[in-house]
C-alpha cells in the first residue's frame, strides 16, 4: 500500500496549500486499487519517461520530469500542468506514527560492529563505490557468520579493521565519504 500526496505546488506541505489530494494505491491479485476502487484504465509508454493514460473516459499525456527515489517524490507534467507527488509506504507511515519520519534520508558516515566478534573477511577497498546491499565484510560471532552490507550508496573513505582482527560492539569498522 502506498499513500500518495499530489499537489500542483512544489512546497504545498510547507505553506499548507489546500490544492493537495491524497490517494491510497494498493496492488491486489485482481489489479491496482486507487482509494479502494479498481483502476480500469489503460497506460501506454510512448517514450522514456512519457506515458499516455486513458481513465474514466479521459485522456492524459504524462511526462516524468524529475524523480527522487530517496525522498520518494516525482515531478510530473500532466496535460501541460505541473504536479508534484510524494509517496509513503506502510513502513514510512509506521515510522511517521512513531515520530521518526525523515530518518530514511540520513547520511551514513560509518559502519559500526553490531556485536563483538572476529573480522573473517573484508570485501571492499578504500575508494570503492558501493550500492545499497553490497557486501562490506563478514563478522563471525558465536560461531555464526554475519554478512555486513551497505545500507546505502557511497564511497569507502577508510577501513578501520583488518581481516583476523577481534572487534568490540559499536567499534567503527568502515568510514564513508
Amino acid at each position: 500500500m502506498l499513500k500518495v500526496d499530489v499537489s500542483n505546488s512544489q512546497d504545498s506541505e510547507e505553506n499548507g496549500a489546500s490544492n493537495k489530494n491524497t490517494f491510497e494505491i494498493d496492488q491486489t491479485k485482481t489489479g491496482w486499487l486507487i482509494d479502494k476502487a479498481l483502476f480500469d484504465g489503460d497506460i501506454e509508454a510512448i517514450a522514456q519517461n512519457r506515458y499516455h493514460v486513458i481513465w474514466k473516459n479521459k485522456s492524459y499525456n504524462i511526462e516524468i520530469l524529475e524523480k527522487n527515489p530517496l525522498e520518494k517524490s516525482v515531478h510530473l507534467l500532466i496535460n501541460g500542468v505541473h504536479f508534484y507527488t510524494s509517496a509513503k509506504n506502510r513502513l514510512d507511515l509506521l515510522l511517521e506514527g512513531m515520530g521518526l519520519e525523515g530518518s530514511s534520508a540520513q547520511k551514513i558516515n560509518n559502519v559500526k560492529a553490531p556485536m563483538p566478534g572476529l573480522i573473517q573477511s573484508i570485501a571492499v577497498s578504500e575508494g570503492d563505490h558501493l550500492s545499497k546491499g553490497d557486501t562490506l565484510l563478514v563478522l563471525v560471532a558465536m560461531k555464526m557468520e554475519n554478512i555486513i552490507k551497505a545500507s546505502g550508496n557511497g564511497v569507502v573513505k577508510s577501513i578501520k579493521v583488518a581481516s583476523g582482527e577481534i572487534v568490540e560492539k559499536n567499534q567503527v569498522l568502515l568510514e564513508f565519504q
